[in-house]
């Protein structure tokens, strides 16, 4: 599947603007992962994209992301891309068990978390966006409160990578689409 044939079944299943922002922003820190693991930036990236494609639709488990990935399947992407998709929800049982799997995972409530901090800088701009503000506002329950502060660490420590240093690299991927995603 090329990235333009995914982007039109982004666009065919979800149709909220910041939905889509949601999944633009994973699949930049998904490639930012690739390239500092050595690994396949377009692989990674798709995976990024994909991995809420049924959430408007089927938001609550186990119907997400279940629904999603068996569309993805019968659509011919490989096991190892669905299985990341399948293990980014702990509800699945599917065993983060490939670093691309850990990224996902560990991308995808960050980025999130990061928007919310950006709306509430003085420009609502990402750049905007210091590590030591974000790991304050962590500490914040009240703030972005849906957000899983839990999940963010715990995606740190199964990706390996201290949890500053984490967010560093996510603002950076984020901060390379700033643009697209209204930040």
């Amino acid at each position: 599947m090329t990235r333009e044939e995914a982007w039109q079944l982004v666009c065919e299943w979800i149709q909220n603007e910041n939905m889509r922002k949601h999944l633009l922003a994973v699949e930049a820190a998904m490639r930012f992962y690739a390239r500092k693991f050595g690994e396949d930036e377009e692989k990674w990236g798709l995976v990024g994209l994909l991995h809420d494609i049924d959430y408007e639709k089927h938001p609550d488990p186990p119907e997400h992301p279940q629904v999603g990935a068996n569309f993805l399947r019968e659509k011919g992407l490989p096991e190892d891309m669905v299985n990341a998709i399948l293990a980014h929800a702990d509800w699945t049982g599917v065993p983060r068990d490939t670093l691309m799997a850990k990224a996902l995972f560990a991308c995808d409530e960050l980025t999130g978390f990061l928007v919310a901090c950006a709306l509430v800088m003085p420009n609502k701009k990402l750049r905007e966006v210091r590590v030591d503000t974000v790991i304050r506002k962590m500490k914040d329950k009240s703030f972005a409160r849906k957000v899983s502060r839990e999940d963010i660490i715990r995606g740190a420590q199964e990706l390996g990578i201290p949890l500053e240093e984490h967010i560093a690299n996510v603002l950076t991927a984020m901060n390379g689409i700033a643009d697209e995603l209204g930040l």
